[in-house]
């Protein structure tokens, strides 16, 4: 075999991976930016920990199929980019929903969490919501509440009984 189909089979291979690994994925076309714009776009992807890649369209359908995406192949039309989400969800369409409303040449098409297929709607609606971490601290802060209220109750009962006690004490003593 060529030297050129091994190393296709190898990109396709190493799209197929991080797909497979990512929680997310995100496929916009960025048609119309320049290159500060798609330098600018880089940066917020690299500082929200989402990895930023163009692949060519015939390379991507491989992969995509491998992964038993073949459905996402049909909004591979145009020049694409692909933004992995690999610890959160929510990050790449974050991003890409906030760049978006900045940049209105950067077009959303649509994106995959956890192996499924969403259109642009799903993708905008995924940008709404909390960071990983957010949801985790208010689910933490939810289960404080009513231990917090618990733990009150059982101080104040015990404090009574204290005083209970040493009401008996003193009149003991008395």
């Amino acid at each position: 075999m060529s030297n050129k189909i091994e190393q296709k089979k190898q990109i396709v291979q190493e799209i197929k991976d991080k797909i497979d690994r990512a929680q997310a994925v995100v496929l916009v076309d960025y048609r119309g930016l320049n290159v500060e714009e798609v330098n600018e776009l880089r940066k917020k992807y690299r500082e929200a920990g989402v990895e930023y890649k163009v692949y060519k369209n015939t390379l991507m359908r491989f992969a995509f199929k491998e992964a038993g995406l073949e459905e996402f192949n049909n909004y591979l039309t145009g020049p694409n980019a692909v933004a992995f989400s690999y610890d959160d969800p929510v990050s790449a369409a974050k991003v890409t929903s906030e760049f978006a409303k900045e940049h209105d040449k950067l077009e959303i098409k649509a994106g995959i969490v956890d192996g499924e297929i969403i259109d642009i709607n799903r993708v905008k609606e995924l940008a709404n919501l909390p960071s990983r971490e957010v949801l985790i601290a208010q689910v933490l802060g939810g289960l404080n509440g009513p231990i917090t209220g618990f733990a009150n109750v059982l101080q104040g009962t015990i404090r009574k009984l204290v005083y209970a006690l040493n009401a008996i004490k003193e009149k003991q003593e008395a």
